[in-house]
């Protein structure tokens, strides 16, 4: 009996350090969501460039197109502004811009002291009401919307070149010939 009460706390270390490095073996950008093969929740909320002007969810219905959640206090958004340029330079897909719990006058700074505006109009999330409904666990992320509004794909993360092509790149192309 004392033996195994010698032990017991050897094991219980071992069962720890399983789970530890299970946890390890997981993608810390791929997140769950509930919303993917979902409608995007709906919105309606003011444009950061004009506050009496309002942009709704449902606008884009019939078209395909990604809701980039950012900030300008966020500095793994400053890492991607640069791919989101060129994607609209390129006039890739329609990119949304969702303004999540951030000053929209030190939005509307960050945008020009970046080089410019990626977006074809960006929200203004200042509560964080629908960054809460879409689950978000940080910034920047990005959703993939098809044309019937529903939620595709989510990545958590900068965006660059080599993730787009891989991860998003198919999944447009897919949901344009639907």
């Amino acid at each position: 009996m004392r033996k195994i009460i010698r032990v017991w706390p050897l094991f219980l270390l071992v069962g720890v350090l399983g789970l530890f490095f299970l946890g390890l073996q997981n993608d810390p950008r791929k997140l769950p969501s509930t919303l993917i093969n979902n409608p995007l929740p709906a919105f309606s909320l003011p444009t950061l460039q004009n506050a009496a002007k309002e942009m709704d969810s449902k606008n884009y219905l019939g078209q395909v197109w990604l809701l980039n959640v950012w900030a300008s206090w966020c500095v793994t958004c400053r890492q991607e502004h640069g791919f989101l340029l060129a994607l609209e330079q390129n006039k890739t897909i329609p990119i949304v811009g969702l303004n999540y719990k951030d000053d929209p006058i030190a939005a509307r700074w960050w945008l020009r002291e970046m080089g410019g505006d990626p977006y074809q109009v960006s929200v203004v999330d200042r509560g964080g009401k629908i960054g809460i409904e879409l689950g978000v666990y940080g910034v920047p992320e990005t959703f993939l919307i098809d044309k019937k509004g529903h939620v595709i794909h989510r990545f958590t993360g900068a965006l660059n070149n080599g993730v787009f092509q891989k991860e998003f790149q198919p999944l447009i192309n897919k949901a344009m010939q639907e």
